[in-house]
């Protein structure tokens, strides 16, 4: 392809709109425009980067034995409200009415779509197992759509689903998408990390993400080093501390701390260390607020507190007015003493002695807070984030904590679609079987942001060769008035086109600067540089993208060292 014919525009300025990395970079190499917010066109550049990580998806689906759909993006309500998800769904799916007043949506998702498919085509055992996929665009109408294509309200998806007669074959087809997503995240030359999670809005029992390991990830990802555990943060686990909790040193009191309504404000105030307070936090209930007791220095995990009995889910904190008509005080005041409300007690909490607390009174606290002397002993839960130093659960080290961007996940679904809508198939017996099902999604659009998180530096992107736009880009100096290297680079752009290379020649008439700092930017993998200097020499000047100096190769010793590392 040549860059004069290729229409590519790259930018020098981050645009104002653009917060991290991917989103800068994509823009300013011309990847994607902004239509709309969350919305984006991808052009030329980006759409080759895209088709990329489809062919390796689809590849790799196919190995293992998937077949490939296509489902309608738009979906009747009907379907929807079979399981229930029409209303619970919320805000995040499009809503629309056609012609005659009927509902639909735009899909976020394809679970009732492909249960009603499977519901019509499947009626024996003997067609299964059998796995369904599609590459589709979604839509799910974010509140805040950020982070350019990492968040935003259109995106591309591969989606696959499996049925099985048991649950012995949904653990089968579980495995080998597994597999399958190893794969296709080595192929494309990611560093990724597989975690347990939870399975939010979609359902099921059994869940697993993967993710791109990146600074700049949504997701904190607890992992151990010493063993293959590793967790989104909101499904790792914590424990009660091991050993005896210490004995009390000190006297139980009350001291005024007027102003004082942050642990922060606490601690400077009392000269003390976050892990020596606690923090009441109140939730709404099934029937009335609850209390949630954490360490100050810890975060809550809201997908463990919203599990508790009688605690509401999704989680929702209490908002000041209904604290003060259940408690008769302020959220910043309150504390586990005497406080008459359901309380939950964190583990880590359990094991503290002499701590300080909220005394459930404006302006005061209480210090010296022991259990078993001041509050009844505790029967202590897991509500909180865990933390790096943690001990991991297997019992194999502790916890590491890394940020992570999710590009896939896969879900045992069990028979929450199938048998809400009736897709059965008859067994050996002659029997109606409700069919097990399986869910794998693939973040196509997010995969191509995450590579850029992954693999940049100042100059731009550094992409891995799989998702590359070009293999090589070929750069003539001064081919518009230099006839000699005009030929030379012509001949070469045939060669290596002929060779099965794809290849970006830069043969605008700009300074060789300006073509540096695009190529550079692009961040194709490969540069060849084409100059009178170097053509006298027998030479060519080539650079890697992820090398800081430039060397100059004999033409075939240069030729040769681009088709080697383009065939693997």
């Amino acid at each position: 392809m040549r860059f004069s014919e290729f229409g590519l525009t790259t930018l020098k300025e981050v645009p104002a709109e653009a917060e991290i990395v991917s989103h800068k970079l994509m823009l300013r190499a011309g990847l994607i425009r902004r239509l709309a917010s969350g919305l984006f066109t991808w052009m030329p550049l980006g759409l080759r980067v895209l088709r990329k990580v489809e062919a390796v998806v689809r590849e790799e689906m196919d190995r293992a034995g998937a077949l490939e759909l296509l489902m309608p993006a738009v979906q009747p309500a009907e379907l929807w409200q079979k399981t229930g998800r029409w209303d619970q769904y919320g805000p995040l799916l499009l809503r629309m009415h056609d012609r005659h007043q009927r509902e639909f949506c735009f899909g976020p998702t394809h679970e009732e779509v492909i249960t009603d498919v499977a519901s019509r085509e499947l009626r024996s055992y003997k067609q299964l197992p059998v796995n369904y996929y599609q590459i589709q665009t979604k839509f799910r109408d974010e509140i805040r759509p950020r982070f350019g294509v990492m968040r935003s309200r259109e995106f591309i998806m591969k989606d696959a689903y499996s049925f099985d007669i048991d649950h012995d074959g949904l653990e089968a087809s579980y495995q080998k998408m597994h597999a399958a997503y190893t794969a296709i995240f080595e192929r494309l030359g990611l560093g990724f990390r597989v975690v347990w999670a939870d399975s939010g809005e979609i359902g099921g029992s059994k869940s697993q993400e993967f993710h791109v390991i990146a600074d700049s990830g949504e997701d904190a990802i607890a992992y151990c080093d010493g063993s293959d555990f590793a967790s989104n943060i909101e499904t790792a686990p914590t424990f009660p501390a091991a050993g005896e909790r210490p004995d009390p040193t000190r006297d139980f009191e009350k001291i005024a701390t007027p102003g004082v309504r942050t642990i922060a404000d606490l601690c400077q105030r009392l000269d003390i260390e976050p892990a020596q307070t606690v923090k009441t936090l109140i939730v709404e209930g099934d029937d009335g607020p609850v209390a949630l007791v954490i360490r100050g220095d810890h975060e809550l995990n809201a997908v463990k507190s919203q599990k508790l009995p009688g605690v509401a889910s999704p989680l929702v904190m209490a908002d000041d007015r209904t604290i003060r008509e259940a408690t008769g005080r302020a959220a910043g005041s309150l504390g586990p003493v005497g406080l008459e409300l359901p309380v939950y007690i964190d583990h880590a909490v359990g094991h503290l002695a002499d701590f300080s607390c909220g005394a459930n009174e404006e302006g005061f606290h209480y210090t010296g807070v022991n259990f078993g002397r001041d509050l009844p002993e505790p029967e202590t839960v897991d509500i909180r984030n865990v933390i790096a130093g943690d001990p991991a659960p297997d019992g194999k080290g502790v916890l590491s904590i890394a940020r992570g961007i999710e590009v896939g996940h896969i879900f045992q679904l069990g028979t929450k679609y199938s048998e809400a809508m009736g897709a059965t198939v008859q067994d050996q017996d002659g029997k109606d079987r409700v069919m097990e099902m399986g869910c794998y999604g693939i973040g196509i659009t997010r995969i191509v942001g995450a590579a850029i998180e992954q693999n940049h530096d100042d100059n731009g992107i550094i992409w891995p060769a799989p998702l590359a736009p070009f293999d090589v880009v070929l750069v003539p100096i001064n081919m518009h008035r230099s006839d000699t290297v005009r030929e030379a680079a012509e001949a070469l752009y045939t060669e290596l086109t002929a060779a099965g290379l794809e290849v970006l020649f830069d043969d605008r008439d700009v300074r060789p600067g300006v073509k540096f700092a695009d190529a550079e930017l692009i961040g194709i993998p490969h540069r060849l540089v084409v100059s009178e200097r170097g053509l006298a020499a027998g030479e060519l000047e080539y650079r890697h993208r992820r090398d800081e100096e430039s060397r100059d190769l004999k033409r075939e010793e240069a030729l040769n060292v681009l088709k080697e590392s383009t065939i693997s």
